[in-house]
């Protein structure tokens, strides 16, 4: 057995003697941990397990915080767009993980056209060559097939060359350059084949691409005209204008040696490629398209921060598809920013949900607002800017100044006839106006009212009746009664005239048949068959023959035989 050190003194707590049920019950009650119940107590305090339990918990927000697109206009007042000006500036100045995608809209400022403007390469290379179409066959690969296109097509490209090497980078050039020295650009795509990015050290690139890892920042999608290749053994060397002044393409030098060693030999000779500038026309292939894949795949991966895309209208295939798959990834992170800059807005519905601000204006503009240090200082540590950064202004030109005139409001006239109002409600008294004074009467409130001719009938109704009774005549115009003679002596009024539908046919017999009609016998008038002869009799006999005789019978109506 082990040796234990155990103490039995009276100050243990095995020594005690335990106590009984009701007594702990009375003098020690439980902790309050196991009563969830409040205190009844006013002002006490809660347990530490009652406070735990009342702490509210967490609750998550599954849905992603829906995302919207902002617009900022440079050419407007900037103080008016605070919101979007400070979001440009403040990814600009600040976010990490950049990927810029820029197009040949971030060289006009350096005096180099683009391609699809009004006066971009497109149209003044059709101007200038004659073309019976665009300038765009000059950037085909039908170029080497075709003699008449092959000549053009070299001097355009040999001027190009001279023009960027007296060219200056651009502000926006600058700003990438500082972005690059910062660490803070991740990758730049560039469409543009002058060279202006890749002369400049942080921005610099390796051609060829390697297909696997260790890529340059600087990617060149289309290629640039400070290499020429040879279409044969794929040598490589810098540019040369002089060699491109001719319509035949350049010999590769490099072909021309080994021929000449394989001759000396008495080897057979394998031939003599042709140089030409390292672009990448329209219908042919890239010869870097697997490595460009792969580093496509890799940023997509890598979840970059800020997307933004500068000077390109979006046209060539390949390049949409990289925007749409960077847009969506990174607005899926919450962080995530995606800008587009150009002076007109991005083609097609598909662009509609991909970026959170489009910028209308120059890149160099942009640049200045953001106004980042110097690329060519040494001083590499992260400049402290402001946390709100106040627009630039910038020096306006008088043709940018317009006035606008808010024309007067014209008061307002009632013309045409008021509804009545529903129930009985009186309309409001409305100003006199010089509308409202001219009176037009309404051609559907001529004759009696409504009201007259209700007292009428029912006055008539009171007061007893002739004994003869008149048959309204079937002609729709009322008529008024009239008064027979025998009524101008009793001093008995004439009965009222009754409107009453006629279904039958009427003749000119039956309307002078039924202008008066008795009662015969008591029983009441019958109509007459279709085909009957029609016979009104003789009138009947009256009782009182002494009030009989005071009548005038020539004032009674005569019976008219039926035709």
């Amino acid at each position: 057995m082990g040796n234990f050190n155990l103490d039995f003194s009276s100050d243990s707590e095995l020594s005690s003697v335990p106590p009984s049920p009701t007594l702990a019950a009375r003098s020690s009650p439980e902790p309050a941990e196991r009563y969830p119940t409040p205190s009844s107590q006013e002002g006490a305090e809660p347990a530490e397990g009652s406070a735990r339990q009342a702490r509210p918990k967490r609750r998550r927000n599954p849905l992603p915080k829906e995302r919207t697109t902002q617009y900022l206009d440079l050419s407007k007042s900037l103080y008016e767009q605070n919101d979007e000006h400070n979001l440009l500036v403040q990814t600009l100045r600040h976010q990490k993980d950049i990927v810029v995608i820029a197009g040949a809209g971030i060289s006009t400022a350096a005096g180099i056209p683009d391609f699809r403007s009004t006066d971009g390469l497109f149209k003044s290379l059709q101007k200038k060559h004659n073309l019976k179409a665009s300038g765009k066959l000059l950037f085909d690969a039908a170029v080497y097939q075709d003699d008449a296109l092959t000549a053009p097509f070299h001097e355009m490209v040999r001027s190009l060359s001279e023009e960027v090497a007296n060219i200056k980078p651009t502000a926006f050039h600058q700003m990438l350059a500082r972005l690059g020295i910062e660490s803070r650009l991740k990758r730049l795509y560039t469409q543009n084949i002058d060279g202006i990015e890749t002369s400049m050290g942080p921005l610099a690139t390796e051609i060829p691409l390697n297909v696997k890892g260790s890529w340059p920042i600087t990617i060149q999608l289309h290629g640039s005209i400070e290499k020429m290749v040879c279409q044969k053994c794929r040598y490589l060397d810098n540019f040369k204008p002089d060699m491109f002044k001719q319509a035949d393409p350049p010999a590769c030098t490099e072909c021309t040696d080994n021929d000449n060693a394989r001759q000396i030999v008495g080897q057979r000779s394998h031939g003599i490629g042709r140089m030409r500038p390292r672009i990448v026309l329209y219908n042919e292939h890239n010869p870097d398209e697997e490595a460009i894949t792969s580093v496509m795949n890799a940023d997509i991966k890598s979840r970059p921060r800020v997307l933004i895309v500068a000077g390109t209208s979006l046209k060539i295939p390949g390049v949409r598809r990289l925007v749409k798959s960077l847009c969506t990834m990174i607005r899926s992170r919450k962080d995530g920013v995606t800008m587009f800059i150009n002076n007109e807005p991005p083609s097609g519905k598909e662009f509609d949900s991909c970026f959170d601000l489009i910028i209308k204006g120059s890149c160099d503009e942009v640049a200045h607002q953001v106004n980042l240090k110097s690329w060519e200082s040494k001083d590499t540590t992260p400049c402290v800017y402001e946390s709100s950064p106040e627009p630039i202004p910038r020096n306006f030109n008088s043709t940018d100044i317009s006035v606008v005139v808010t024309p007067k409001k014209r008061p307002r006239a009632d013309t045409g006839l008021a509804t009545p109002s529903s129930h009985d409600e009186k309309p409001t008294k409305k100003p006199a106006t010089k509308a409202t004074n001219i009176k037009i009467e309404n051609p559907a409130s001529n004759g009696r009212s409504i009201q007259d001719i209700i007292k009428k009938e029912k006055a008539a109704a009171h007061k007893p009746t002739s004994k003869f009774i008149t048959k309204p005549a079937p002609n729709p115009r009322p008529k008024k009664a009239a008064t027979t003679a025998a009524s101008k002596k009793r001093g008995t009024p004439a009965a009222p005239v009754n409107k009453i539908a006629s279904f039958g046919r009427v003749t000119k017999t039956s309307q002078a048949a039924g202008k008066l009609s008795t009662k015969a016998d008591g029983k009441p008038m019958q109509p007459v068959p279709a085909g009957a002869s029609r016979n009104n009799g003789p009138l009947p006999k009256t009782e009182q023959p002494e009030k009989a005789d005071k009548l005038n019978p020539e004032s009674l109506p005569q019976p008219v035989a039926s035709s």
